[in-house]
């Protein structure tokens, strides 16, 4: 073989390689783009903890993406501004508490900015997330004849200003979520920075002593994030707690069901044995007639 069928051949070997490793390499490569969004939530002008969601596009569909570690920052992405990391849950939520350590990063602006950070991984690109707090809170109170004022003021410099035009919900905490205190879902902010609502739920069951809980909350505010108050009134029903575990009841303890349910019960047993019964006896008696002729 010539030196130049060699080189063609060398040629055709290099291409071949070349068109089979690069369906491999590509795949190997591609990652999903992570994306992060990241709250601040601040409960009673007390606890504040910031909450990031991890998410991807995956086959064309918005998907939640679990398992991803996040860390959380003050002002900067350095170790002196770490908050914490933590890994996300099956939501795809990671959550971590300010803690009392960051208090010299906090007080430093009265608009303290956050980050959160994930790393590269095998199946996902590396992402962040920011957001930039106006630091702000809420105030609650009640007059004798039901009414809400709730009073919002944010951090201007070392003074705390009314702020204007900022939707508050004004409700009751309930087990299956809150209820509105009237008809009116939300409130805004007047010039004084207060919002007023009527208590319009009579009769609404509170605990052992008529306690309800009410609830100002300000949600997803792109300055002030999520805040939240909660304030007990004596505006409810005393409820009682009487257990009926002992009581004859459709959902009570084995042996405790009602007279009726037992009756109806035994009564199918007792019809279904005894069709049996009867087959079984008709089923000798066709068996002694046979003998017989």
């Amino acid at each position: 073989m010539n030196l130049n069928n060699m080189k063609k051949l060398n040629y055709i070997i290099a291409a071949i390689i070349l068109c089979s490793a690069w369906p491999f390499s590509s795949f190997a490569q591609q990652k999903n783009k992570l994306l992060l969004s990241l709250t601040y939530f601040n409960v009673n002008n007390y606890t504040q903890y910031l909450q990031a969601q991890a998410k991807s596009k995956v086959n064309g569909k918005l998907t939640l993406v679990p398992d991803i570690e996040v860390r959380f920052y003050i002002n900067n992405d350095s170790a002196s501004g770490l908050l914490g990391k933590t890994v996300t849950d099956d939501q795809g939520i990671a959550s971590v508490q300010i803690p009392a350590s960051a208090k010299a990063e906090w007080d430093k602006s009265a608009k303290p900015g956050f980050i959160a950070e994930a790393d590269e991984s095998k199946l996902y690109t590396a992402a962040s997330s920011s957001f930039d707090l106006v630091k702000a809170r809420l105030k609650i109170d009640t007059t004798a004849d039901k009414k809400i004022v709730v009073k919002l003021t944010e951090l201007k410099d070392t003074v705390w200003a009314p702020v204007k035009g900022v939707d508050i919900k004004i409700a009751v905490k309930r087990l299956g979520g809150d209820l509105n205190v009237n008809e009116t879902p939300s409130f805004s902010t007047d010039s004084l920075g207060t919002v007023n609502a009527d208590f319009k739920r009579d009769s609404l069951a509170g605990d052992v002593k008529g306690n309800l809980v009410l609830v100002a909350k300000v949600e997803d505010n792109d300055s002030y994030g999520n805040l939240s108050v909660q304030k007990s009134v004596p505006w409810g029903v005393a409820k009682k707690y009487e257990s009926n575990f002992d009581q004859r009841t459709l959902f009570a303890r084995r042996g405790r069901s009602p007279f009726w349910l037992d009756l109806i019960a035994y009564s199918i047993i007792v019809a279904v044995w005894g069709v049996l019964a009867y087959l079984v006896l008709q089923i000798r008696k066709l068996k002694k007639l046979g003998t017989t002729t």
